[in-house]
């Protein structure tokens, strides 16, 4: 089973100062203690169930081409972008860079957008759902049609591109995977039968909720004619604040039994860089050969 980390809260002691230090010990000390994954959020507020919207924020992409530069192992990616936040071959042009620089630890982690508040008060176009997911699929046919070196036109229901050049290509092959992020039934689920590498669910949801999402899932893979194998489970799930190794080693071993691959935490207090060596000593070794 593999275990990743997702940073997101930049409200650090010293912040904004300390943000570069500590993001930096953050990374490298996640990269050196075998987490396979290193994840931000894209967004530009502070969503309402972690913080107060004026919390520090980072931009995703810029953010993860420095972590790229200061990392060797770990994977990299946003938890996850949201469609309307950058034309479409701007996205992709983004990821195949971020995967470029890495030598190809870049995950392409993408979603139909939810945050309606961030995206009006900044000026974002936030069209109605119906809407959005058209442009998801569009989104996730072009990183396909662009990540194939095909620069043939492109028309979408909601996007149409001339001349999609992708030049350099991905390091990863066939591409960096694609990860879909959310629950949807009918369609954020349908498309990662169609689309996708990977899924992401929450584990706070619970094990009934899980397992019948993962079933839905399976069923769309039946229905599109796609090895459900293929796609990699992955879960957020929060650390408690009281760490006790054992519980969690527990309850990462009961979610892989439930059928996830990988489960990308989050960790209070990580800025004490502590936390993160004692996931590193305690928990992964147990789950790892899972």
């Amino acid at each position: 089973m593999k275990v990743g980390l997702q940073i997101s809260k930049f409200t650090w002691p010293g912040e904004p100062k300390t943000i570069h230090s500590i993001l930096t010990k953050i990374a490298q000390t996640a990269d050196k203690g075998g987490f396979s994954s290193l994840w931000v959020m894209d967004h530009f507020f502070q969503i309402e169930y972690i913080g107060p919207e004026e919390e520090p924020m980072l931009e995703a992409y810029t953010t993860l081409g420095y972590l790229a530069g200061i990392t060797k192992q770990v994977k990299l990616g946003t938890m996850v972008t949201g469609v309307i936040y950058r034309q479409p071959a701007l996205l992709i042009k983004a990821v195949t860079t971020l995967d470029v620089i890495s030598n190809g630890r870049a995950y392409f982690g993408v979603g139909a957008a939810w945050n309606e508040s961030e995206s009006k008060a900044l000026g974002f176009p936030f069209p109605e759902i119906k809407v959005r997911f058209e442009q998801l699929e569009d989104v996730l046919k072009l990183a396909k049609q662009m990540w194939s070196d095909d620069e043939r036109a492109f028309t979408g229901k909601q996007f149409t591109l001339p001349r999609p050049l992708n030049h350099p290509q991905a390091i990863s092959k066939p591409h960096p995977p694609i990860l879909i992020g959310g629950g949807g039934e009918k369609k954020t689920l349908r498309y990662v039968a169609q689309y996708a590498d990977a899924c992401n669910l929450f584990a706070r949801a619970g094990e009934e909720e899980l397992v019948r999402k993962l079933d839905i899932l399976k069923k769309h893979c039946s229905d599109v004619g796609r090895n459900y194998d293929e796609i990699e489970k992955t879960v957020l799930y929060q650390v408690p604040p009281e760490f006790d190794a054992k519980k969690v080693v527990e309850e990462l071993k009961h979610l892989h039994s439930l059928g996830i691959d990988h489960a990308i935490m989050g960790i209070p207090t990580m800025y004490e860089i502590d936390p993160i060596k004692k996931v590193s000593l305690e928990v992964i070794p147990q789950v790892t050969d899972l």
